[in-house]
C-alpha cells in the first residue's frame, strides 16, 4: 500500500473510534464498534484480530537436534466487518487479512494482487430455517477448518488440514436445520462452488466443485457455538456430541489438493482430473474437557498429471488419507493441557511420500477466552525414510 492510502486508512479508523467512543463502543472482544441505522434497516459491527508467532525448528536424528531454525512474524492481522442490510433476515460478512501470509499467493490467476479478501459473503434467511449463502467463504468441510483461526486450542491447525482441507471458494450455499427431538439436531449443507480457491479472478478454469454436509447434534447446542470452538471454555454441564460428515467432488480440478495446492499445468494449459475428499469428525465437550476427531480422504480419477502426448509434468494430485485425534482439559483459572496426534498416510505409491506421524503438547492461558490469550506448544514430527523434525511455538493472540 502507498502512503496516500495509509493515511486515508488509518483518518477513517480514528473517525470510527472517535464516533464508537461518543455512541456505542462494546466490551472488550466484542468489536471496535456497533453501528445501527436510525431507521434499523442495517447495523455493522467493526472488529480487529492479530496473531504474534514465534517458531523455532530443529532436524532431529538418532545423534540429536541439528539445523537449528527461528522465527518471528505476525503470523495473522485481520479486519472483520458484519452485520446486516435492510433486514435482519439479510446478514453479511467481510473479513480482510492484512500480514503478508495472509494476502501472499498474488498470481496471474488473481490478476496479480495480493488476497486480502477472507471472506465475503450475504446470508439470506428466506424461509424458516433455510439459508442462502453467495459470496466467498469457506467451503462446509472439515471441522478444524471452520473453527476460526482466532478459536483455535493449540497454536495452528493441524498437518491433516494443511493436507486436504477445502478452504474457501466463491459460490453458493444452502444451509438447513431441523429437530429430531427436543435436543436432537439435525444441520444440512449444500454447496455449488467455482472450484479454484479464493479471489480467483480468471474464472472457471475446469469443472465446478460441489460439496455436501451433514452434522448432528444429538444432545442438543452446544454453549456459545462450542461445537465450532477450541477448548470447553464454557464448561459445559451436560454432554455434548457434534459428529460431522462431507464430501466434496471437484470436476476437472486443476489444481494438486482439490481448489488448493498447485496449479498442474501441461503443453495444453491445465491438466484436469475428477478429485473427491471425504471428511468425518466429531466433537465432544463435558465440564472442561474436550475431544475432537477427524478423519480425511482424497481420491482422484487419475492422479499424475501428464501432457498431451502422455508424457509427465511433474505435479501429483495428493491421494491419501488423514487422521486428526485432539484432546484438552481446561484447569481453574482458565490454564488448559492439551495434545494432539495427527498421521498423513499419502499413497506412496502415487506420490512418493513416505506416512508422517506428528505429536504436539499443548499448554494454553485463556486471558479473556480466546480474545486474548497465550498459547504455547511443542512438536515433533516423524517421517519415514525422511529427517525428523522437532518444533517449538509460542503464540499472542489478541482480538478486539
Amino acid at each position: 500500500m502507498n502512503c496516500k492510502t495509509i493515511l486515508t486508512s488509518v483518518s477513517m479508523f480514528v473517525l470510527l473510534y472517535t464516533h464508537a467512543q461518543q455512541t456505542n463502543a462494546p466490551k472488550f472482544g466484542k468489536g471496535i464498534f456497533n453501528l445501527v441505522g436510525k431507521d434499523s434497516t442495517w447495523s455493522m459491527n467493526m472488529g480487529a484480530r492479530m496473531q504474534f508467532l514465534a517458531t523455532a525448528e530443529w532436524d532431529s536424528n538418532k545423534d540429536g537436534l541439528y539445523n537449528p531454525t527461528s522465527s518471528m512474524l505476525v503470523r495473522r492481522a485481520r479486519l472483520k466487518f458484519k452485520g446486516f442490510a435492510f433486514s435482519p433476515k439479510l446478514k453479511y460478512k467481510m473479513e480482510l487479512g492484512l500480514s503478508n501470509r495472509d494476502i501472499s499467493g498474488a498470481s496471474e490467476h488473481t490478476g496479480n494482487a495480493p488476497r486480502y479478501i477472507l471472506d465475503a459473503v450475504l446470508k439470506w434467511n428466506f424461509h424458516q430455517n433455510f439459508e442462502l449463502w453467495f459470496g466467498q467463504t469457506k467451503l462446509p468441510g472439515n471441522r478444524e477448518r471452520v473453527i476460526s483461526s482466532a478459536n483455535m486450542q493449540l497454536v495452528d491447525r493441524s498437518l491433516l488440514n494443511k493436507r486436504f482441507n477445502i478452504d474457501r471458494d466463491m459460490g453458493i450455499q444452502l444451509r438447513h436445520h431441523f429437530n429430531l427431538s427436543d435436543t436432537f439436531i439435525v444441520r444440512e449443507a449444500l454447496a455449488f462452488s467455482q472450484g479454484e480457491g479464493r479471489n480467483v479472478t480468471v474464472g472457471n478454469l475446469g469443472g465446478h466443485q460441489y460439496t455436501a454436509h451433514l452434522e448432528l447434534l444429538p444432545f442438543g447446542k452446544f454453549e456459545g457455538k462450542g461445537d465450532y470452538i477450541g477448548g470447553d471454555l464454557k464448561r459445559e454441564q451436560t454432554p455434548k456430541l457434534a459428529i460431522g460428515m462431507s464430501y466434496d467432488f471437484n470436476n476437472n480440478a486443476v489444481k494438486t489438493r482439490s481448489n488448493q495446492g498447485t496449479y498442474m499445468v501441461n503443453d495444453e494449459g491445465y491438466y484436469q482430473t475428477d478429485i473427491s475428499t471425504f471428511f468425518m469428525d466429531a466433537m465432544f465437550k463435558y465440564k472442561g474437557f474436550s475431544f475432537m476427531g477427524e478423519y480425511s480422504y482424497r481420491d482422484a480419477k487419475d492422479p499424475i498429471a501428464k501432457n498431451s502426448d502422455g508424457t509427465l509434468t511433474g505435479e501429483i494430485v495428493q491421494v491419501g488419507s488423514g487422521l486428526n485425534l485432539q484432546s484438552g482439559y481446561l484447569f481453574a483459572k482458565n490454564w488448559e493441557v492439551s495434545g494432539r496426534f495427527t498421521n498423513i498416510s499419502l499413497d506412496k505409491n502415487i506420490t512418493g511420500k513416505g506416512t508422517e506421524n506428528q505429536y504436539t503438547i499443548g499448554l494454553s492461558k485463556y486471558i479473556v477466552g480466546h480474545k486474548l490469550k497465550v498459547q504455547t506448544d511443542i512438536s515433533y514430527l516423524d517421517i519415514a525414510a525422511a529427517t525428523n523434525q522437532l518444533m517449538y511455538r509460542l503464540q499472542v493472540d489478541i482480538h478486539l
